[in-house]
């Protein structure tokens, strides 16, 4: 190797090079300082801590007013914890056998009540029922008659759980969810 005059090695010295950013990164010598100490809380900033993503991380007034009155359905006043869904009562039937059909449920039930929908969900792998159904009564007490009648019976050789599907929020006898 030759040597480089002085003037030349100056010259390359104080033109201005844009490393690439893998330049830094694989570099051992590499190291950045960076202190923290220092950052003082702006006006309005909120303290260090846990900080919050998205919304809900600061105080607004989006309900504020009658924004922040929602809907609820009556209440009944009841101590069964039963909630009613939208459109009826709904119980949840488990332990129901893999190779029942639609109608041998339909019968099984709709002699506490007329049943105004029954879902029986089926595996997609093997087509068989997945072990639970659920069923809607137009009114409260014919949906109660029926689980307290059919809660512990059998159906072709499988022992039956009947509850409510859904239950009031913080009530002692809650349902299935």
């Amino acid at each position: 190797r030759g040597r480089r005059p002085v003037a030349i090695l100056a010259q390359e010295l104080s033109r201005p090079v844009a490393p690439s950013a893998s330049a830094f990164r694989f570099h051992p010598s590499f190291t950045m300082d960076v202190d923290y100490e220092d950052d003082a809380l702006e006006e309005g900033a909120r303290p260090a801590g846990r900080r919050m993503k998205g919304r809900g991380g600061e105080e607004d007034d989006r309900y504020a007013g009658k924004a922040g009155k929602f809907e609820r359905l009556d209440d009944d006043d009841d101590e069964t914890g039963a909630a009613r869904s939208i459109e009826g009562w709904v119980i949840i039937v488990s332990g129901v056998h893999e190779e029942a059909q639609e109608d041998d449920i339909f019968e099984a039930f709709s002699e506490y009540g007329d049943i105004k929908n029954l879902h029986l969900n089926l595996d997609r792998r093997t087509g068989f029922v997945k072990g639970y159904a659920f069923i809607e009564y137009e009114n409260k007490q014919e949906a109660d008659v029926a689980i307290k009648s059919m809660d512990g019976n059998t159906l072709l050789d499988h022992k039956l759980d009947v509850s409510w599907a859904f239950a009031k929020p913080g009530s002692k006898k809650k349902g299935r969810r």
